[in-house]
């Protein structure tokens, strides 16, 4: 039997269920995970964030939200506005890392952005992250905006640096 893969915004109900996935997976910081998924959650309520979810057979295997409104992103001058989308919450469960299925979602989703008239994409990233910088940089995301501290739910500040790219 071929494999079934399909890129989609997600459901409330799956967000539930990959958001409960991700909380009984981490060891560290469950109280933040908890929180971030009753955030997300309102964020979508208000239409606030687009969640893009890659399913094989049934499962989801990766994930990465837009942020197409200000409120739902620290730092947001510059990141995000009416035509600018902030991109987060890129995740690969483990067993299917490297194989290309977030590839597929991440065009899945700057297609579906770029239908929507988005016109420009920024991220962040953490500068001790070479490998997710770098992912970054061939991905396109080159033009460096600011360097910011975000502030997790329980009070662990990190630093980040930002990125953006032209959708064309």
């Amino acid at each position: 039997m071929a494999e079934q893969y399909l890129c989609k915004i997600a459901s409330l109900e799956e967000m539930n269920t990959k958001w409960d996935y991700e909380i009984a997976h981490k060891d560290k910081g469950r109280e933040n995970w908890v929180i971030w998924k009753k955030e997300q959650l309102e964020h979508f309520r208000h239409g606030w964030v687009l969640p893009y979810y890659g399913i094989l057979d049934g499962q989801i295997i990766c994930e990465a939200t837009a942020n197409i409104r200000p409120e739902a992103v620290q730092n947001s001058e510059g990141l995000v506005d009416e035509k600018t989308v902030y991109l987060s919450a890129f995740r690969t469960i483990p067993a299917f890392q490297g194989q290309g299925y977030f590839s597929r979602l991440f065009r899945f989703m700057l297609a579906d952005l770029r239908a929507r008239g988005f016109t420009r994409a920024t991220l962040g990233v953490e500068p001790e992250e070479r490998t997710n910088k770098a992912i970054y940089f061939h991905y396109g995301f080159r033009s460096f905006i600011k360097a910011e501290r975000e502030y997790y739910p329980d009070g662990t500040a990190v630093d980040v640096e930002y990125y953006g790219k032209d959708l064309d």
